[in-house]
């Protein structure tokens, strides 16, 4: 067994790196965040190549004295907390003083600031070592600049995605913190184009100009308070469900947190109202004293823990429901309906209330039809060639013959549609499909998400014969289809 030894700073700092920098979205996040817990009302975030090449995050907040420059990038240094007490009632996102240096450590990073008027100060940071301190141009609050990100640690680096699926994710985590501070301006940029631009606002604004501008007209608000809990937000209607998860957006003391039981609490709020894989649209953010909450749980701060969590999920749960109140109100109340039940099963029990009966052989059939067919796909190569003399076609609608070893019967407009399908393929693999020019052509307009995964695919979309071009922010020009 090798000797056990103590590992280099340096090491222990990119070992360490890796628990905060796992991509360009987490360096975005703990940027963004000291820019909050400065007091900032606007923050820009520049982005090339998906934050490969530079991720920058300029804000208008308190700055960093020159004093402190070089020492905020160091590991364990913070403004945020001085003792142990300080763990247990945490007031800022960020706290554990290890987010700068984790990031200089694996990048090659610039921090240009000026407090309280003060001269303009700047410092480079190169594999986790300040320079020298230099001067700048006075700017309002602090421009962080990180360019190169794991370049020395290549290992990281082959691990992270393409640009564009690099930026979907900046773009997520920008609209988490735009959901939680609607006060705040953002300011999106990526490769010389804008992203997201929407300046402070209410949350249902934010909502309209950061999601969906339709959404608005589907929203409920949710304003609670009881006791030391105070819940606000919004949850969408029934028009607003859907089949995918990714639009719950949950925050304590205004932090994004991941937490089943409080989702749970709101999926419980909708009752029958949910069809098993349907997601509701939700917004909240829950407010409660900082020493019921333990947010030193992980690294990303993602995970909380709660002195009384099931009193949180009752809260949530009941205050979901008295938004829903009109649409909940349209279910059936059973509990009121015991007594016709009670009849009902009198009359059966009597023999005086005859029901179709439903013979459960039917299902099982239909399951071993189920089974027989999963089978017959696996060995299809061995399907015997219809004979094309004995062919018939029942009420248009089916092709029927005998093989050998049985009867085949065939949906012809589900066959024709594979056909169809099969003579598509083919042609996409051959040549870009033919198209027709639009007389006027149409704009659509997508959110920045969505956006981002039309460019993702659109040279596929324009083989198959939609022509589209980029039109303006989040917008294209159908010209044909």
């Amino acid at each position: 067994m090798a000797e056990i030894h103590i590992l280099s700073t340096d090491l222990r700092n990119k070992i360490a790196a890796g628990e905060v920098v796992e991509r360009p979205a987490s360096v975005v996040k703990e940027l963004i965040e000291n820019s909050l817990d400065a007091n900032t009302l606007d923050i820009t975030v520049v982005i090339e190549k998906g934050g490969h090449q530079l991720i920058q995050v300029t804000d208008n907040g308190d700055g960093i004295s020159n004093e402190d420059l070089t020492l905020a990038a160091q590991r364990y240094t913070t403004s945020k907390i001085e003792t142990i007490d300080d763990l247990f009632n945490i007031n800022s996102l960020g706290f554990r003083g290890e987010a700068l240096a984790s990031i200089a450590s694996v990048s090659e990073m610039e921090m240009v600031s000026c407090a309280n008027g003060e001269d303009g100060f700047s410092v480079s940071i190169v594999d986790g070592k300040a320079g020298e301190l230099k001067p700048a141009e006075p700017v309002t609050g602090t421009s962080i600049s990180v360019r190169n990100l794991f370049y020395n640690t290549p290992a990281r680096k082959k691990f992270l995605k393409s640009f564009r699926v690099e930026f979907r994710q900046i773009v997520s985590m920008v609209r988490r913190y735009g959901l939680a501070y609607p006060e705040v301006s953002f300011k999106l940029i990526h490769d010389d184009k804008e992203i997201i631009n929407i300046q402070g606002e209410s949350l249902k604004e934010r909502i309209d100009n950061l999601l969906d501008p339709t959404y608005s007209a589907h929203l409920l608000e949710v304003n609670i308070v009881k006791g030391d809990f105070a819940i606000s937000g919004y949850v969408g209607n029934l028009n607003l469900l859907r089949s995918r998860p990714g639009e719950q957006y949950i925050f304590i003391n205004r932090r994004f947190i991941k937490h089943r039981l409080l989702n749970n609490a709101v999926y419980g709020a909708f009752q029958s109202l949910l069809k098993r894989g349907e997601y509701p649209f939700y917004v909240l953010n829950l407010v409660q004293p900082t020493d019921q909450i333990d947010v030193n749980v992980h690294p990303m701060k993602i995970e909380v823990r709660f002195k009384d969590e099931w009193r949180l999920y009752h809260v949530l749960k009941s205050s979901v429901a008295d938004a829903l109140g009109d649409i909940l109100d349209t279910i059936p109340d059973f509990s009121k309906m015991s007594s016709q039940f009670q009849e009902f099963g009198h009359e059966l029990q009597q023999g005086t209330l005859s029901l179709p009966v439903v013979d459960t052989h039917i299902q099982r059939g239909l399951e071993r039809a189920k089974t027989y067919m999963e089978k017959l796909s696996e060995k299809k190569d061995t399907i015997e060639e219809v004979s094309a003399g004995n062919i018939w076609q029942i009420h248009d609608k089916y092709i029927v013959s005998q093989i050998n070893s049985g009867l085949v019967i065939i949906d012809q407009h589900v066959a024709h549609e594979r056909v169809l399908f099969e003579e598509a393929l083919d042609a996409f693999d051959k040549a870009p499909l033919g198209a027709q020019t639009l007389l006027f052509p149409e704009t659509l307009e997508f959110s920045a998400d969505e956006f981002s995964v039309l460019l993702d695919i659109l040279p596929n979309l324009n083989k198959l014969g939609f022509r589209m071009q980029e039109f303006g922010k989040n917008t294209v020009m159908v010209e044909a289809i």
